[in-house]
């Protein structure tokens, strides 16, 4: 399939990596030289560009991982992949399901859900920042995954007009305060997930979560620490993604 405008590519000469987003007439500079965006478009990935000074580039097509994380706009704090991948697998999320989310953000976890969801399923993406679900709406359409979302201007504490979900994930500063409203729209024993950032929100959500009768209840967090893969001098990266949440899980009864 050839490369259209509007897609995100990636640029390799396994030295360097670029991605961008094509768009006719544009031009891409690098300290090799400069790439004409038209050089790309109509090409396949796998297939190789030069720079005007004739230095060559791999093209590849990103993964839903590097889309997040070089792709995407970002306006708020991400849920970053080490943390969305288990998220999906822990609430089960797969083709045909029904998901609420809310607290989208830049929308990197419903980029991730969505993927798990198609092409049967649906996400229905709760968030009251305009702002912010103008620039979701953006990334999930770069992701091509919008056919499988439903973005939804709405703080929940206004009411959540769907109900008999399979599972959902909760994104918000005081979720406790929710939970008797979730527990309504969930079906009986679906999963939920949560994410906050301090310990004494996980306590205010535990109690919350006991009072209404969640089983299977679980604190976990995720770090994630990379090497440099350099076989004369291997070892770890002088930075990791460690702390970025707390994650809460429970099974409604």
């Amino acid at each position: 399939m050839n490369i259209k405008e509007g897609e995100l590519i990636e640029l390799t000469d396994n030295k360097n990596v670029f991605f961008l987003k094509l768009k006719s007439g544009e031009i891409f500079g690098t300290h090799k030289g400069d790439i004409k965006h038209d050089d790309i478009i109509g090409k396949q990935y796998g297939d190789t560009v030069k720079t005007h000074k004739g230095k060559e580039f791999l093209i590849l097509k990103p993964t839903l991982y590097e889309i997040i994380m070089h792709g995407i706009k970002r306006k708020t704090q991400i849920i970053y992949p080490k943390d969305s991948a288990y998220i999906t697998l822990k609430l089960g999320i797969t083709s045909g399901m029904k998901v609420f989310e809310t607290g989208v953000g830049s929308g990197a976890l419903t980029i991730v859900m969505a993927n798990a969801v198609k092409p049967d399923g649906i996400i229905y993406a709760y968030e009251k920042e305009e702002k912010h679900l103008k620039i979701a709406k953006e990334n999930i359409k770069l992701a091509r995954l919008e056919k499988y979302v439903k973005l939804i201007h709405r703080d929940i504490s206004e009411g959540i007009e769907e109900k008999d979900f399979d599972a959902g994930f909760i994104d918000v500063k005081e979720p406790w305060k929710y939970i008797k409203q979730l527990k309504s729209i969930l079906k009986k024993g679906a999963p939920i997930g949560f994410l906050v950032p301090t310990v004494n929100q996980i306590l205010k959500l535990l109690e919350e979560l006991e009072k209404n009768n969640f089983l299977k209840i679980e604190v976990k967090e995720i770090l994630l620490r990379e090497y440099k893969p350099v076989v004369e001098r291997f070892r770890p990266e002088d930075r990791m993604v460690a702390h970025t949440g707390y994650l809460i899980f429970a099974r409604n009864k």
